[in-house]
């Protein structure tokens, strides 16, 4: 199992256990409760949303809280990125946190120092089972070939079946090999992050029919799928129609508005030099 093979790499970094918690079988007094609600403020938390979102915090100890933002400071994260991870996503605040984060660094595995990046990217990583979500997707996603890494761990959250697989199967659908769409994704994860429907036909559907390419073109450069279709595509390609003028995607799409103005007109020079 891969899980076995990364742990048996890190024997000098042995899995973390689970702080013992506290269990309160009456309700904190009213003292105790405004503590409570004066310490969550104090890391930015709303108190109002993060009852309302969860009900067990009103039975929490405020030692539990306390204890909570000091497993998650021990792992690099700063205090206003606790409380806004916090304020975010409430149900953590009652949630043991450690078995994500040993997945992370045990079964991706992520280093130490790269952690923070990961969390503060994507806090559900902290909500997401380890059997049924985390471990399924990081399955899926070596098995194209891409290495996770702090910047792509938010793929991890990813439904294999409904989200995930999808959006491979379009690409296949397009015409292209296995190997080819493994390659595509390495080259840019961010494909996996966007929608079918929303993103990636239409962006197709644009560069076959509106700007005569090919398929071969985008497997080359699956960047192209990064830029936005109404900001930046549409408006350079007619830029460069009006103009009479082509260009390949990456030189189309990779410089600045003020780069592509400037490259537009020293085509329109070398143009009227030629005539």
């Amino acid at each position: 199992m891969l899980s076995c093979r990364l742990q048996l790499q890190l024997p000098s970094q042995p899995l973390l256990k689970p702080p013992s918690t506290v269990t309160t079988t009456t309700k904190d007094g009213g003292l105790l409760f405004r503590q409570k609600l004066i310490y969550l403020q104090s890391l930015n938390i709303n108190p109002h949303k993060a009852l309302q979102l969860n009900p067990s915090l009103r039975s929490t100890p405020l030692s539990s809280l306390v204890s909570l933002e000091q497993s998650l400071s021990s792992f690099g994260l700063s205090r206003p990125s606790i409380g806004r991870i916090l304020d975010m996503y409430p149900l953590l605040l009652t949630s043991d946190p450690l078995p994500p984060i040993n997945f992370l660094l045990h079964e991706v595995p992520l280093p130490l120092p790269h952690l923070p990046v990961s969390l503060s990217r994507c806090p559900r990583l902290l909500l997401s089972s380890v059997t049924d979500q985390l471990r399924p997707a990081l399955r899926f996603l070596t098995s194209l070939g891409l290495v996770v890494n702090s910047h792509t761990t938010l793929l991890l959250v990813s439904n294999v079946e409904n989200t995930l697989k999808p959006k491979i199967n379009f690409l296949r659908s397009l015409g292209l090999d296995e190997p080819d769409v493994n390659r595509m994704v390495v080259r840019s994860p961010g494909l996996l992050t966007l929608s079918v429907e929303n993103n990636l036909r239409p962006k197709v559907q644009f560069f076959l029919e509106e700007m005569g390419g090919d398929v071969e073109e985008l497997k080359r450069f699956p960047q192209y799928f990064s830029f936005s279709l109404e900001k930046k595509i549409k408006p350079r390609h007619r830029a460069l129609v009006e103009n009479g003028l082509k260009l390949p995607l990456p030189k189309m799409l990779k410089v600045s508005d003020g780069e592509f103005r400037v490259r537009l007109i020293e085509m329109q020079l070398q143009r009227a030099e030629r005539l």
